[in-house]
């Protein structure tokens, strides 16, 4: 939950940072940083080593 909380941030602050003036470097950085942080975000929880007793049965 760490990376999804840490890319949320990086979004927020993607959106605040254009209202306030900042230049295009730090908007266009924040980008890309966040694109590398999905991808990784997403290795992340289809790497992780949860196990349930749950089945799609469970949910009906």
């Amino acid at each position: 939950m760490f990376w999804v909380a840490y890319k949320t941030n990086n979004l927020v602050i993607k959106t605040i940072i254009p209202a306030t003036n900042f230049s295009f470097n730090w908007v266009f950085y924040l980008s890309v940083l966040g694109q590398i942080m999905i991808v990784f975000m997403v290795y992340k929880v289809l790497a992780d080593n949860y196990i349930t007793e749950k089945t799609f049965k469970d949910f009906n």
